[in-house]
């Protein structure tokens, strides 16, 4: 990644930083954030730099399944692979407070809204509900420069049902698209949820912010798990190094050759999530 993505994505992790002192699980999630936003931020980039310069519209026949990758590759993990089935979703025609309670029940902030075929038609969520409660509580809109501004919430508002509240188009993924890519979009979309469909718009899953920053990003065990697996490959005695993993931040110590030391760090660094690597090795 450029030292700009870097950059851009510390800095929309900043914004959300609160203005009182972190407590003592605040650190490590703005750490985590930050890790993801560079994530998102390199699937951008790539996602750019791959679209042909007609601005072609994604296919509506995207396969199902992707292709295998090269021999020797990791295979590229896709929203099936972390997607929730069954998902919950609610039709088009359910009341108002049923919708209420089946967010209350499934415990989530947002459902599709699907039709008779399971096709996904729109999304309600806890925002939409809120403008209904407060139209119900308050029916009458103060001046005209409040009308003006609030006209759409305020009529969709009116609805009695999960169509009449819904908002759409609804923003979806496939299950054949990568992770990163899902990652993007839930990013540009501002959306914690985004349903699933096949290549025929109809609701197969749903994956979550938290589910995509999980695939996208390892935690340190699992970080210094393959970085203690690459030093076996490189030296006789991995016991020489000691190695140890915190927020993405690799610190190698021990006595080596220190002919071996330049190739054995490159190697590290290049593996996935490694944020830096810190060399507090002593030459043998």
């Amino acid at each position: 990644m450029s030292d700009f993505e870097h950059r851009s994505a510390e800095k929309e992790a900043r914004r959300s930083t609160p203005g009182r002192p972190w407590t003592a699980q605040e650190e490590p999630r703005q750490d985590a954030l930050r890790r993801y936003l560079a994530a998102v931020a390199a699937a951008a980039s790539a996602r750019s730099a791959e679209e042909p310069e007609s601005g072609g519209e994604r296919s509506e026949t995207l396969a199902t399944a992707a292709p295998e990758p090269p021999a020797g590759e990791p295979a590229t993990l896709r929203v099936r692979d972390v997607m929730q089935v069954p998902a919950a979703s609610v039709h088009g025609d359910l009341p108002f407070l049923d919708v209420a309670h089946t967010l209350a029940r499934e415990q989530v902030s947002a459902v599709p809204v699907v039709d008779a075929d399971d096709h996904v038609i729109g999304v309600v969520s806890e925002s939409d509900l809120l403008a209904k409660a407060a139209v119900m509580a308050e029916p009458h809109r103060h001046g005209p420069v409040g009308r003006l501004r609030q006209h759409r919430l305020y009529d969709k508002s009116h609805g009695d049902t999960a169509a009449t509240l819904m908002t759409f188009p609804p923003v979806t993924v496939h299950p054949a698209e990568p992770v990163a890519d899902a990652a993007w979009t839930a990013a540009h979309s501002r959306l914690k949820r985004l349903p699933v469909t096949d290549h025929r718009g109809r609701l197969v899953g749903v994956v979550s912010r938290r589910e995509l920053l999980r695939a996208l990003i390892r935690d340190d065990a699992e970080i210094r798990a393959e970085v203690e697996s690459l030093v076996a490959q490189h030296l006789l005695d991995p016991s020489a190094v000691e190695v140890a993993v915190e927020s993405g931040v690799v610190t190698m110590a021990g006595r080596l050759d220190k002919a071996l030391v330049p190739e054995l760090l490159a190697s590290v660094r290049d593996i996935d999530d490694v944020v830096d690597v810190i060399d507090e090795t002593e030459a043998d």
